[in-house]
């Protein structure tokens, strides 16, 4: 089984490799239209959400962790 922060990193790999795509294509000239522009846009905005609330979880883990309290992801409950 794997470790459940190396799938954490993984995820954020591709999650900000997808976003660098997104963002080249845009600024290269690729959009030839608002629709593509806008369904683009949206991608970006996705992937920028779903990095920060990724920080915010693993934030709030290395917090809980200070305080003596060992926290599983995945199991969703913290052991002190």
């Amino acid at each position: 089984m794997m470790d459940p922060l190396v799938v954490v990193s993984q995820l954020q790999k591709i999650m900000k490799d997808s976003l660098q795509r997104v963002g080249d294509a845009m600024i290269s000239g690729s959009v030839d239209n608002m629709e593509k522009y806008q369904y683009m846009l949206g991608q970006a905005r996705t992937y920028q959400y779903l990095l920060q609330e990724i920080s915010n979880l693993l934030e709030e883990k290395e917090q809980k962790n200070e305080q003596g309290n060992v926290v599983e992801i995945g199991k969703g409950s913290s052991q002190t």
